[in-house]
Parts: C-alpha cells; structure tokens; sequence
C-alpha cells in the first residue's frame, strides 16, 4: 500500500507542478470524449490508451529526471542540460507516437463522419 501512496504522491507532483503534463492530461479527456462519440473499438481504445500512457509515463520520467538533475547540480551544466533535452526528446517522440495512432484510429471515422457514403 506504501508504494501506491507514493506513486500517488508522485502523480499529484507531476499534474500539479507540470504544464506539459495538465495539457497531456486535457488532451487525454478529449480523446476519451471522442473516442465514446465515435464508438471505437476494443482494438482502438488499446492501441489509445497504450498510447496515451506511454505519453504521460515519459512526461513523469521527463520530469523525476528535471528534479533529480536540478538537485544533484543546480547551477548550469552542459552536460546537465543534454541530459534535459534528450529526456524532453523522448517526451516528444512518444507525443508524436501517440499521435500518429490517434490519426490511424480516428480520421477514418471523422471521415465517414464528415463525408458519408
């Protein structure tokens, strides 16, 4: 039960000191909403839901590695910052990732939606 306080714990950091990660999280509800509108499948709600999390996950890795960082070695590093940039890269291919799969599920059916038979 500890190790799920702290995960919680962890998320309450993530959503209530990260942007990125509020903005993640909108996005999310949104394609839920759509998802429910445009009844996808149970294929489709894996390949979203998979995709989300791997999203938000890398956002909280993004963001343990930022406070680990700034902590060991708070003034300016180069080498500190690569190690920000790349783990900020790895939030954006999962981003662009996750979008790619909402394109593959979703703009067929807002297709049929907009321009049926």
């Amino acid at each position: 039960m500890k190790s799920f306080a702290h995960a919680f714990r962890g998320l309450a950091v993530l959503f209530g000191t990260q942007r990125n990660a509020r903005i993640h999280a909108a996005a999310l509800v949104l394609v839920v909403v759509a998802g429910v509108a445009l009844r996808i499948s149970a294929g489709e709600w894996c390949a979203v839901g998979l995709a989300a999390g791997l999203v938000l996950a890398a956002e909280a890795l993004n963001t343990a590695l930022e406070f680990l960082a700034d902590a060991v070695h708070p003034g300016r590093d180069p080498l500190v910052g690569k190690a920000k940039d790349l783990a900020a890269g790895g939030v954006l291919l999962a981003a662009i990732a996750a979008a790619a799969v909402g394109a593959i599920v979703f703009a067929p059916k807002v297709l049929t939606w907009i321009a049926p038979n």
